[in-house]
């Protein structure tokens, strides 16, 4: 059994799980503004876990490309209230945040687990989760900033980068004392590459395994699902179960989404037949 251990949960892998995506913002590129309040975003955590949700992640910046960074004041503002009651839904809760004060303020609260799309290169982010001695960790890849990332991507080798740059991440935590069984890794799927830089993640993602810790895929509702079926991003549903489903088949311990009870119905047919 593979157990990825974090706050309040230790978390079993050997099933994928899904966690359903609460972005407290009101400009996230597939859904922002539906949740952007306090009371709608729990109404939404509800929702999730209704359909089946294994855990739920709440953020409350967009990192879509060509957004703009908020001020910690304003992030805190978002999340904390529905962390702090989300809490008693009795769910794993991970925090999706680059800024190490935010991060503070929600584990200092009792979240589960910090998500962070810089994989915790800020000043003073790697020693903080150490500190806390149990929370999980999510490392994920990222190239230049939402502002400009999506621009010119270029890599010689897509894959080998994504995994030499995650081998360096986690290789760091360790070095600082953080438990392996506390990280899972993430290639960033559309974050700072192309079409084919994506696809190229999906069709060799086995060779990220080497790396020795879970993974969790991201592809709900990705621009590159839109460009490969010419669909809106509120048309990706079909497009994004089957991208979840493949990365499963490819080893994914966990994906992220935003369309809970297609990807949960999908897996059960999957894990019917396995």
């Amino acid at each position: 059994m593979t157990l990825w251990k974090t706050t309040r949960f230790d978390i079993d892998l050997s099933r994928p799980q899904v966690m359903g995506i609460v972005n407290v913002t009101p400009d996230s590129f597939s859904d922002g503004g539906r949740h952007a309040s306090t009371a709608a975003a729990l109404v939404h955590c509800e929702q999730l876990l209704r359909e089946g949700a294994d855990l739920l992640d709440i953020g409350g910046e967009s990192t879509r490309p060509g957004s703009l960074p908020v001020s910690v004041d304003e992030e805190l503002a978002r999340v904390l209230p529905v962390i702090a009651t989300a809490r008693a839904f009795g769910c794993p809760l991970s925090v999706d945040t680059n800024k190490p004060q935010v991060m503070a303020e929600a584990l200092a609260l009792g979240v589960d687990i910090v998500n962070d799309i810089d994989a915790l290169q800020a000043p003073g982010a790697p020693e903080l989760v150490a500190a806390h001695g149990r929370c999980g960790i999510c490392l994920m890849h990222k190239r230049g900033t939402p502002l400009e990332m999506q621009l010119r991507p270029a890599y010689d080798d897509v894959v080998a980068e994504v995994g030499q740059f995650l081998g360096a991440r986690l290789q760091a935590l360790l070095g600082l004392g953080v438990a392996a069984e506390r990280i899972v890794l993430d290639p960033g799927i559309g974050f700072g590459k192309s079409v084919e830089h994506n696809l190229d993640l999906l069709r060799r993602q086995r060779e990220l395994a080497a790396l020795g810790r879970p993974l969790l895929l991201g592809w709900s509702r990705k621009s590159t699902l839109g460009s490969i079926t010419g669909r809106a991003v509120d048309e990706r549903l079909p497009a994004s179960v089957a991208a979840a489903l493949l990365a499963v088949q490819a080893g994914a311990a966990i994906v992220r989404v935003h369309d809970v009870a297609a990807t949960v119905d999908a897996l059960a047919v999957w894990r019917a037949i396995g």
